[in-house]
């Protein structure tokens, strides 16, 4: 079951909005609306961080609106996709798939069409260090899907990370690397074929 967990993790949030914004915090959350907006695709490796502290890394392609793929390098069993409004985790290892509506996960809001971080979205928080600046974020009507938390590079403005926290506070981390930006994908990288539906048939012989 942790291993569900890894990127759509549940999450009982309180609501911890944003209401006393400053000027420059709307001007921040303005330019990181804008930025996610204008980032339509992109291709790069990963470096995964469980809960457990346990590593892993792959190749992550995301198009906006609705697509993304996790493709976990070997050793480990994990794929996950994301297309036709679902968010599909297989694991090989345990031939077990799990299927969730984006409109559920904390990572359906970093693919929808037109994001917004205000009204549906509840901004809990925004910081900033030196040459980063990271917001959290979650559904307004549903803060038990989940809080993403996104980790920009400043100057400029590039999403470099993000925490997805579960419900016991555990976080599991994402950070991008080697990262191309723009691009057409195969749209078949965004459809899942479940693999036990295309079982070798036996005795056929001839």
């Amino acid at each position: 079951m942790k291993r569900r967990a890894l990127l759509f993790a549940p999450l009982l949030v309180p609501a911890l909005a944003h209401a006393q914004s400053s000027p420059q915090d709307r001007a921040d959350l303005a330019r990181i609306e804008a930025y996610l907006n204008s980032l339509k695709a992109l291709h790069s490796r990963f470096l995964q961080v469980a809960p457990d502290g346990r590593t892993s890394e792959g190749r992550a392609w995301l198009e906006r609106p609705g697509r993304m793929r996790f493709q976990y390098d070997p050793p480990t069993p994990f794929l996950l996709v994301a297309g036709h409004g679902l968010m599909v985790f297989h694991d090989s290892q345990l031939n077990q798939t799990s299927n969730v509506p984006l409109g559920m996960t904390p990572l359906g809001l970093l693919l929808q069409d037109n994001i917004r971080l205000s009204g549906d979205v509840t901004v809990s928080n925004l910081s900033r260090m030196p040459g980063q600046i990271q917001v959290t974020v979650y559904r307004t009507r549903s803060p038990q899907d989940g809080q993403l938390t996104l980790i920009f590079a400043d100057n400029p403005l590039t999403l470099r990370q993000w925490v997805v926290l579960d419900s016991q506070r555990h976080e599991t981390r994402v950070t991008l690397y080697d990262v191309q930006y723009g691009g057409n994908f195969d749209q078949h990288l965004f459809e899942f074929i479940d693999p036990k539906f295309f079982q070798p048939s036996q005795g056929s012989g001839g």
